[in-house]
């Protein structure tokens, strides 16, 4: 952790909807004229697209079945966790960019399925903001939790995680439903090992529970709306947390345990508005007054 150079850090699963919180973040930042440098998940992959599909087949062959970009050693985590000590001790770092698609790779000019170069931060940023698998790693030699700030889990349950991945897979990167189910096939092993761990470590979990059927994630055609979910946002330690406040402004929310509160799906948003945004105030003056 640093008070001078705050990191946060939000983490969860391909398909949970880390994406859109990064833009709630991103709004908050702009509104209240924070400079942030932003960093993702993918572009500390071990392999590119065509060596991590080779490492896969020689996995398999030799009866590996459970090896996937979840895996701590499919990822750079030592370079990520390097990042997070740099940027907390100089406020400085380097990072790239994994490309998903051509689309990326026509603004990008590097290849789909490749890294981007190397690049350095930009100078003068108040905190660095990490989104993706990884960060709250805290287990074999690697402590990645313990250089961040402020740590946030996104959690849905599993079978809205899934509906979403499905979704998001078919109609953005192409994918097959079959090709989709194998991904999530052989990343379960990782999931419970390495996934799953870091919510334990995280100070806020936000996670959204449908309140239609999700039974069968395979053959669902819609992902379940806001407006048809729950928001169960948990506090690791809730000292300093003004429920009854959040109570008040978010209509219809109510609390589950001493440091849970659930809130309707449409008002998750507003929400993280209304959590995110003095913490994010209190890292920065913080920081100004290191």
């Amino acid at each position: 952790m640093s008070t001078k150079h705050p990191i946060i850090s939000v983490t969860g699963s391909s398909g949970a909807g880390t994406s859109t919180v990064k833009a709630t973040f991103d709004q908050i930042f702009r509104r209240e004229g924070v400079k942030a440098v932003s960093i993702e998940g993918d572009a500390f992959h071990k392999y590119n697209r065509a060596d991590m599909k080779a490492e896969l087949e020689k996995r398999v062959a030799a009866g590996d079945h459970s090896f996937s970009h979840f895996s701590l050693e499919a990822n750079e985590l030592a370079e990520l966790e390097r990042v997070f000590r740099e940027y907390g001790e100089t406020g400085k770092g380097k990072t790239r960019y994994y490309v998903h698609s051509d689309e990326e790779a026509q603004k990008l000019g590097t290849p789909s399925g490749e890294f981007t170069e190397w690049a350095d931060f930009e100078e003068g940023s108040d905190l660095l903001f990490y989104e993706g698998l990884h960060g709250a790693v805290k287990q074999d030699g690697i402590n990645i939790a313990g250089y961040a700030d402020l740590k946030i889990g996104v959690v849905p349950v599993i079978n809205l995680e899934w509906i979403q991945k499905m979704h998001r897979d078919r109609n953005t990167r192409g994918y097959s439903t079959q090709a989709i189910t194998d991904v999530i096939l052989r990343r379960m092993d990782a999931y419970v090992k390495c996934i799953t761990p870091q919510f334990s470590q995280t100070d806020i979990n936000f996670q959204r529970v449908p309140v239609v059927d999700t039974s069968n994630p395979f053959i669902s055609r819609t992902i379940p709306t806001l407006d048809e979910s729950l928001v169960v946002i948990r506090f690791k330690n809730p000292a300093g947390i003004d429920f009854p406040y959040l109570v008040n402004m978010i209509e219809g929310s109510w609390m589950s345990r001493a440091n849970s509160i659930v809130v309707p799906g449409g008002k998750m948003d507003l929400s993280m508005q209304l959590i995110l945004t003095p913490l994010i105030h209190r890292l920065i003056d913080n920081a100004r007054r290191a």
